[in-house]
């Protein structure tokens, strides 16, 4: 079985921004040439999520919505300080795998990677 690695160094600009990774992925199972086989991505912080979903602005909109919906920013929590954050991060996975088959992703046409940070970070490594 052959295992590729790789990091990438990413910054957000604000909060609920989704970084898309699809090409960043891409590059990487190509670099394999792995033609059957699963692609694992996996965002290493604790706030950290990954979702597949079409590119569609109006989507990713709904999405931002749903989560300042479902938890607030500005309301009393214990933690002190990005608690908001935290209980974001607990709604979706960190981590997505997808099977490759014959060289081909086996996912929904028009789907993309996104990094979706509920928190601003400052280039560190994802």
């Amino acid at each position: 079985m052959k295992v590729q690695n790789q990091s990438l160094k990413l910054s957000t600009r604000g909060e609920i921004e989704f970084v898309d990774l699809t090409d960043n992925v891409q590059e990487v199972v190509e670099k394999t040439c792995v033609k059957n086989g699963l692609a694992h991505v996996f965002a290493p912080h604790a706030t950290g999520i990954l979702i597949l979903s079409e590119y569609e602005p109006s989507l990713l909109e709904d999405i931002r919505t749903m989560l300042e919906k479902l938890v607030p920013k500005r309301t009393s929590y214990q933690h002190p300080s990005n608690a908001h954050s935290h209980l974001r991060s607990l709604l979706f996975s960190p981590d997505k795998t997808l099977p490759l088959w014959m060289g081909e992703w086996s996912w929904v046409l028009g789907s993309r990677w996104f990094l979706l940070k509920p928190m601003f970070i400052r280039g560190r490594e994802q």
